[in-house]
């Protein structure tokens, strides 16, 4: 986080994502995110906002020059924020669970999902993405993630670097999800344990519904603070909620507890 850093407002969009309908979500999140226009820096959708999770949706799977693509970018114009969620798309490397972010100014940079989800044998038809993307925006630093990455906190392990300007990798950390209610309590309890270890903010997004394969979102999206407490929390409904995070609160919080100074030094694989 940059000295100059004022105040974040995040908006989450829980929606109830058509099955396999990619001209259909795009009108129906279009129409959710609208009224943001002036009152929100980030926006985020839901994982594989234009089909729901759906092995078969790979079929249909766009490229970077797709409709998707383009629509994210005119959503950032629209809205003056930026605008991130995750869709299936198809490089020559293969088609990966991809996180757009797109900013107002007309830029774009994705994150490939990681850890693919092999209870639903996301792994046996999908590409794993390999690097972690951190992005800096209104003087944030933050670093998005998807859905099933969220299980695994190595990856996410906000770093301690004495030698570079702002000291962390990141302020925030989102995740975009489709998950599903019977695992409820998990997805509750990792947000929290993330922000707490890592000495963030965290994000959660996710959908609501039942999907063509019969499985159902309770939504639970959720703004976490540094201390694991929420700042924001839904129901299981359809529902844009917007939260303002306090770059003040944090960086007193980070020097009064500096736990990441007592932090474990590692690479990456």
């Amino acid at each position: 986080m940059t000295e100059a850093a004022g105040n974040l407002r995040v908006s989450l969009v829980q929606g109830a994502t058509l099955w396999h309908d990619p001209a259909g979500n795009r009108d129906y999140y279009g129409g959710l995110v609208a009224p943001l226009r002036g009152i929100t820096d980030v926006v985020l959708l839901p994982e594989t906002f234009t089909s729901g999770f759906s092995n078969d949706a790979i079929g249909n799977a766009e490229d970077m020059d797709g409709p998707t693509v383009a629509w994210i970018r005119e959503q950032a114009g629209r809205l003056d924020a930026a605008v991130c969620g995750s869709v299936q798309l198809r490089t020559p490397d293969g088609v990966f669970n991809r996180l757009l972010w797109a900013t107002p100014d007309g830029d774009l940079q994705h994150y490939d999902k990681r850890h693919l989800f092999r209870y639903a044998n996301e792994h046996q038809r999908y590409a794993a993405g390999r690097e972690r993307l951190t992005v800096e925006w209104k003087g944030w630093r933050i670093c998005p993630q998807v859905c099933y990455d969220l299980r695994f906190p190595v990856f996410s392990r906000n770093r301690y670097d004495v030698e570079r300007p702002g000291a962390l990798d990141y302020d925030l950390l989102l995740y975009v999800a489709n998950w599903p209610s019977a695992r409820a309590y998990p997805w509750k309890t990792l947000l929290r344990a993330r922000a707490i270890e890592n000495l963030c903010y965290v994000a959660g997004l996710n959908r609501v519904g039942t999907d063509g394969n019969g499985i159902h979102y309770s939504g639970d999206s959720a703004v976490i603070d540094f201390l694991g407490h929420p700042v924001s929390e839904c129901t299981d409904e359809e529902v844009v909620a917007t939260t303002t995070l306090l770059a003040e609160e944090l960086a007193a919080h980070r020097k009064r507890f500096p736990a990441m100074l007592d932090g474990d030094a590692f690479t990456l694989a």
